[in-house]
């Protein structure tokens, strides 16, 4: 019984809060009736999940750290390779994506294909794109993928430069958020998990190391 009961409290706790950030979010949308509201009490993840048939894009808060607890808090890694659909990660200082400048990760994955095309909208309006493959053993046929997107962004009427970089050792996500800097990129578009989530749990990935980057935002496609 006294776990029953905790269990009810809990609900209506997070009920009461749900009907204060409905609240809070029609404040701020200002009556656009463009605009709807759904919230339901279960799996954060699941539920976003669920209802990300009716969106284009999914918008995250930079995960948190130690935030670990599943039922209150949406599992980024998981929700990735469920949900269907681009997922933009914001900086931890929320600020608003300009895309005026965006670096595209690229490696021939069907990941990082599917992030390009899903990015398109963000591609289209802005005024650098770099598409920058990192590449320690042939780089002749890095670049020729590098230029490939170059060439089908064209057709798109979106213009953009490709570099293929020999980083070394060097930690690839730590590389690209510096070429991000460099040419004043704002949004940085990759595929997501190209290896197994496991694998990446094990030893590490860009996945993995974007996902805890706070300093700029980032679409990711799985």
């Amino acid at each position: 019984m006294a776990i029953a009961d905790e269990m009810r409290r809990q609900a209506d706790e997070i009920e009461d809060n749900l009907i204060k950030v409905k609240e809070d979010f029609f404040r701020q949308v200002d009556g656009d009736r463009r605009i709807t509201w759904r919230g339901e009490l279960g799996n954060p993840t699941q539920m976003l999940a669920f209802n990300a048939r009716a969106a284009d894009l999914i918008i995250l808060n930079c995960p948190r750290p130690g935030s670990t607890n599943g039922c209150r808090t949406v599992d980024h890694g998981t929700l990735l390779l469920s949900v269907g659909r681009p997922v933009l990660l914001a900086p931890l200082d929320f600020q608003p994506v300009k895309a005026e400048g965006v670096l595209i990760a690229w490696k021939d994955t069907r990941e990082a294909r599917r992030a390009v095309v899903d990015a398109l909208p963000f591609l289209s309006s802005a005024s650098r794109v770099r598409v920058a493959t990192l590449e320690s053993n042939d780089l002749a046929a890095a670049r020729q993928s590098a230029d490939d997107v170059v060439n089908y962004l064209g057709r798109h009427g979106i213009r953009a430069t490709a570099d293929a970089i020999d980083i070394g050792g060097a930690d690839e996500s730590e590389a690209l958020v510096q070429i991000a800097t460099e040419i004043g990129a704002d949004l940085i578009v990759s595929g997501a998990y190209g290896h197994s989530r496991i694998r990446e749990w094990a030893f590490g990935g860009v996945t993995r190391s974007l996902l805890r980057c706070s300093s700029i935002s980032r679409l990711m496609s799985n």
